[in-house]
């Protein structure tokens, strides 16, 4: 496959458009905020080493995200390889930093997202989206196409093209992005990201338009909405105090949001003095602190864990993932 995908297969002449335009954007890339400019409908591959089709690590029913997301029956969760970032302290590396997964093709990531809601999920949820927007757009359209009636979760790390989640539009019912850095020169350094918080910011305020505040049904299951993640670094590395600023002043007070304090030191984090640490006690306290002070009284605080064991439980349920990944888990 060398050029734009066949088309025909959708029903909707609205549609057709909708994928023909996404993947346009694929021909001089410009489909997350790094615009590398290959020529991915030709198997060219830039900073995500993704061409034309999406690569999948797994897809599963997952029980660890928030409430409203997991709820009693699990989330649709399919994990994309590769990843439009490089975070150094990545958890998930395996998969976002080596690949880890197998390429599939529109009709089979559509198939893969019927089969999570036959299976009673309560929800399709994206991870690590941002470079296979197209290919996402059109397996959507296929699957709805095809009877998909399960809302869809768009969970990214936030460093989103506005111009890609404007086409997604009426395809995603939650956004679930991180705010992760408010200072462009640390988002650099740790995560190679230029430019980083104004981009997030603007992407986050689209998402933000399209879907309105977090909505949950009578089971407290999330049908549609924003829900706003921040991971806590150590040493203040995150800037979380001026993220919740602009939640507050932006978005709006009654944004959710989902703190985390599960951080802890992995793959390259291990040689950067001010990330090879667990946070601390006073740095948790002071990120309660500023989501209090901004009133950002909905959403979910992670409790504080600095129990070393948990890590190699974390890391030896990541390795067994990757081992399962190419026939059980897909």
């Amino acid at each position: 496959m060398t050029d734009m995908p066949d088309i025909s297969v959708i029903r909707s002449p609205r549609e057709r458009l909708r994928v023909r335009t996404a993947y346009e954007a694929m021909r001089h890339c410009s489909v997350c905020p790094r615009n590398c400019g290959v020529n991915r409908l030709s198997g060219e591959t830039g900073t995500c080493r993704t061409g034309i089709l999406a690569r999948i690590s797994s897809a599963n029913l997952h029980f660890g995200e928030e409430p409203p997301i997991s709820g009693t029956r699990g989330s649709g969760t399919v994990f994309f390889a590769y990843c439009n970032l490089a975070c150094d302290f990545c958890q998930n590396f395996p998969i976002s930093h080596h690949g880890y997964g197998k390429e599939v093709t529109p009709l089979e990531l559509a198939e893969t997202f019927l089969g999570l809601e036959y299976r009673g999920a309560h929800n399709i949820n994206l991870v690590t989206p941002s470079h296979v927007v197209p290919q996402i757009i059109f397996s959507l359209v296929l699957a709805k196409e095809r009877g998909l009636s399960i809302p869809v979760v768009y969970n990214s790390n936030g460093y989103d093209q506005p111009g890609m989640l404007d086409l997604l539009e009426g395809l995603v019912d939650i956004y679930l992005p991180d705010m992760k850095y408010s200072d462009d020169r640390i988002a650099l350094r740790i995560s190679k990201a230029p430019g980083y918080s104004a981009i997030n910011r603007e992407a986050v305020s689209v998402m933000a338009r399209q879907v309105g505040p977090l909505v949950l049904d009578e089971k407290n299951i999330a049908r549609k909405g924003l829900l706003i993640r921040h991971l806590i670094l150590p040493a203040g590395l995150s800037g979380f105090p001026v993220i919740a600023r602009f939640i507050h002043d932006e978005i709006g007070p009654a944004t959710p949001v989902s703190l985390m304090a599960q951080y802890f030191p992995t793959n390259r984090a291990m040689r950067n003095p001010l990330l090879s640490r667990r946070i601390n006690g006073q740095e948790y306290e002071e990120s309660l602190e500023s989501l209090f002070s901004e009133q950002l009284l909905e959403g979910y605080v992670q409790d504080l864990d600095q129990d070393p064991e948990n890590d190699e439980d974390f890391l030896s349920e990541l390795k067994q993932q990757e081992i399962l990944c190419p026939e059980e888990m897909i």
